[in-house]
């Protein structure tokens, strides 16, 4: 159709729906030709009953991929139909089981046995004239989209999209309360502010630029949404700690956070620095994550000026 091509691979989900009502409304018309009273979503819970024998809703919805209240709704209308005995007796009294009466075995011989194989070779001729098999085609999109579903690939295309407009910068005098309200934020709502977080916020350049570190900002569309700090010290370990990351909760899904993490490994390598530290806390999972992709690994048995940490990593930039 001219108004797919127009919209491009958007409206898949519209082209879909249109295909499917195109083959349900065959569907229906296919049970008429049959002389069969019945509807086409009803099918997946006629077969599985007529296979299987009895089951509860649960069982029935769990082996069609269907949601419990969709499966009852369709129970509720093929008992009025005739179709289903919802008083089956169970071993275990708390199962209420669901099976096919007199009635709904009879159309489901009728319907297997006969139209079915119609159908099953109608189809396979509509197989093999097509250059493509949707049959197969579907199938590995169901596989595919359940290891990633396309939510998730949109979401990651638009993180990659917005990601293109994120700018690192090193720190300038102007992004100081930035620096301090960013991490002040993120501390607050978490733990408590300590006396080495206000030295570290309240004077960058004292405690942190002029001991030979650097700090990193994150620009979006020229607002400082990110920061991350590289920390000199005087450790026979470590070169230098990644300290002081901080993303604005309304940057979240632009990759800052990995964007300044990067940069700011970059940043230690041109620096010569061979090993980086960090200290976190586990409640941050995302965070620790993120470090986790970055190449950081779990060490244990470290001081710590903060009350806050419970993990502390390292990073051998060498092997990276």
């Amino acid at each position: 159709m001219e108004f797919f091509n127009k919209t491009g691979k958007m409206a898949l989900g519209s082209r879909l729906r249109l295909l499917t009502a195109k083959m349900t409304d065959d569907a229906a018309k296919i049970y008429e030709l049959y002389e069969i009273d019945f509807s086409p979503k009803w099918f997946p819970v006629l077969f599985v009953l007529a296979e299987e024998g009895g089951k509860t809703i649960t069982e029935v919805a769990e082996e069609i991929g269907h949601s419990q209240p969709s499966v009852t709704k369709i129970i509720k209308e093929m008992t009025v139909a005739g179709l289903i005995d919802a008083n089956i007796k169970s071993d275990d009294k708390r199962r209420n089981v669901v099976g096919l009466s007199k009635k709904g075995v009879d159309i489901s011989d009728k319907i297997i046995n006969v139209q079915c194989i119609d159908i099953d070779h109608a189809v396979k001729g509509l197989i093999d004239e097509a250059t493509h098999n949707l049959w197969e085609a579907v199938a590995e999109w169901e596989f595919l989209l359940e290891q990633k579903s396309l939510l998730k690939r949109v979401l990651d295309e638009k993180k990659k999209r917005e990601s293109k407009d994120v700018k690192i910068v090193e720190y300038q005098p102007k992004y100081q309360s930035a620096f301090r309200t960013l991490n002040e934020d993120w501390i607050s709502n978490y733990f408590k502010m300590e006396e080495a977080d206000y030295k570290a916020l309240d004077h960058p350049e004292e405690y942190i630029l002029n001991q030979g570190g650097k700090i990193l900002v994150a620009l979006y569309q020229d607002e400082p949404l990110g920061v991350c700090a590289l920390i000199k010290m005087n450790d026979p370990d470590y070169d230098y700690e990644m300290a002081k990351m901080a993303v604005s909760p309304k940057a979240q899904g632009k990759s800052i956070g990995t964007l300044l993490g990067k940069s700011v490994i970059e940043k230690a390598t041109e620096l010569g620095a061979s090993k980086l530290y960090l200290e976190s806390n586990t409640i941050l999972k995302p965070a620790i994550n993120l470090y986790y992709k970055l190449g950081f690994e779990k060490i244990t048995g470290r001081p710590t000026p903060y009350e806050r940490c419970n993990i502390q990593m390292e990073l051998d930039l060498k092997k990276s």
